[in-house]
């Protein structure tokens, strides 16, 4: 009897215990902006061959057509890891002009 009560209170405390353990995903937000796709983007390229590559722009304010966000966000599951990147990438006169922002994941 004793070893029966023993079992149980074990089997209690280990579900009890274990369903606190809740698996959190990863979540990755916005275009993925990596060093090798950096690397293709030429000045002089036209606004489809950049969306080619990287894809629609995050924000494309429709006040300002030339000027093109990409922003990337990520959180790891266990929030050990977040990573923020903003590109800006301006055009002139249908053409990439200027590349700008924080490629270094900080």
């Amino acid at each position: 009897m004793n070893f029966r009560l023993f079992v149980f209170v074990t089997l209690l405390a280990s579900i009890v215990t274990l369903s606190a353990c809740v698996y959190r995903l990863d979540i990755p937000q916005g275009n993925r902006i990596d060093a090798g796709v950096i690397a293709q983007l030429e000045i002089g390229m036209t606004p489809r061959q950049v969306e080619f590559l990287l894809g629609e722009p995050a924000i494309a304010d429709p006040y300002h057509p030339e000027v093109w966000h990409y922003i990337h966000y990520f959180k790891s599951g266990d929030d050990k890891l977040i990573e923020k990147r903003v590109m800006i990438l301006r055009f002139t006169q249908d053409q990439l002009s200027s590349i700008e922002g924080s490629l270094d994941g900080g």
